[in-house]
């Protein structure tokens, strides 16, 4: 049940990830969502967090999250 939690959390993150502004608040969340998925699936830590942010970071420019335009 806890890992239920915990994946339903982070797919909650990386989609909520679209809504953030800029590149450095897309990375941040996407590093926090790398740092749940190392611990949930047992990875290294540190490539997941760095898998995390670059996916937060680009995910603008290959269309999977557009920034709000006002």
């Amino acid at each position: 049940m806890q890992k239920k939690s915990i994946i339903l959390a982070a797919f909650a993150a990386f989609a909520l990830s679209a809504c953030l502004e800029s590149d450095t608040e897309r990375a941040v969340a996407g590093a926090g969502a790398g740092l749940v998925a190392a611990e949930l699936l047992g990875t290294d830590r540190a490539g997941t967090i760095l898998a995390g942010a670059a996916a937060g970071v680009f995910c603008d420019d290959v269309g999977v999250c557009r920034p709000v335009r006002r």
